[in-house]
Formats: structure tokens, sequence, C-alpha cells
């Protein structure tokens, strides 16, 4: 049977790319995917690694019954080009991060997670730490729109024999 992994991507993985991990898996498994779709995230610098997503996030997360709490934060490795089919960077300068330390043959698994999201405003997940509660649900809004389309294309792909 075949498998799909995606590993969701951020600055410091403790904001954007762990809700988008925990919107996606919730969303996977109501489709009753999850045997099927490996989920993970990762942030390109390092100030976070072993840290729990922001509490920001975790409580708006709660809030549409994500649960961020057991998530950790890690950083991108050079492994992680062969172990996911799909690298998602939430804005440009993380895509050019991963662009940057990506294999050339493992390039076209790097992209921008608002692609699934055509009818979004932006092509960035908007970076909400600096900001209050509102940059945090503006967050949810973007991830749960882009997991939608994404799930919908990674539905195509399970297909294909």
């Amino acid at each position: 049977m075949k498998t799909v992994s995606i590993c969701f991507v951020c600055l410091g993985n403790i904001c954007r790319s762990p809700t988008a991990e925990a919107v996606m898996r919730a969303q996977v498994e109501a489709a009753g995917l999850s045997d099927r779709i490996a989920i993970d995230s990762a942030g390109t610098g390092d100030w976070h690694v072993g840290k729990a997503p922001d509490e920001r996030a975790q409580r708006a997360g709660r809030t549409r019954g994500y649960d961020l709490s057991p998530l950790r934060a890690r950083q991108v490795t050079a492994a992680d080009f062969d172990r996911f089919d799909l690298l998602l960077a939430m804005d440009e300068a993380n895509l050019r991060n991963l662009e940057r330390i990506c294999p050339g043959q493992r390039r076209e698994r790097v992209r921008l997670l608002m692609e699934f999201a055509p009818h979004a405003a932006g092509r960035e997940v908007v970076d909400p730490y600096f900001g209050g509660r509102e940059g945090f649900e503006a967050v949810l809004d973007q991830v749960e729109a882009a997991c939608e389309g994404l799930l919908a294309h990674l539905r195509t792909l399970l297909a294909r024999p």
C-alpha cells in the first residue's frame, strides 16, 4: 500500500509548523488515512530544539480542537530530504533556507504550504510570534485551508498506481 510523508517547516518550529502538523494530523485522521500519510514538522533554526510549541499557538489550537502539547521542536536535517516526500515551508524565507540545504535531486520535494490553498490571499503563512492572539487565529485559518487542499492533493498521489 502506497504511503506519503510530509514535513511542515517554519523558522523555529514552535508556532506555524507545529500548528500545521496538528491540523493535518486531525484532517488525515478524520479521512481515515493515518496509516498512509506520515506527518512531522521542523524548523530551519535551532533556537527552540526540544521545546514545546508556543503557549499561544497551543491555546489557539485547543480552541479549535487541536492538541499541540505532545509536539517538540526540532531542526531540519539533511536526512529529511530523503525521509519526506514533501517539505512544506510556511514562507518564502524558509523556502529559500530549505532550497539552500536541499540536495539538487530532491528540490521538487520543497514547496510552500499555501500553494495548496489556491483561493488564499497570500503565498505565506503569517508569522504570529511577535503579535497577539489574532495572529495565531489567522495562522489556523490559513493552515486549515491549505491542509484541506493538501489532503486533496495527497489523495490523488495515493490513488496512483
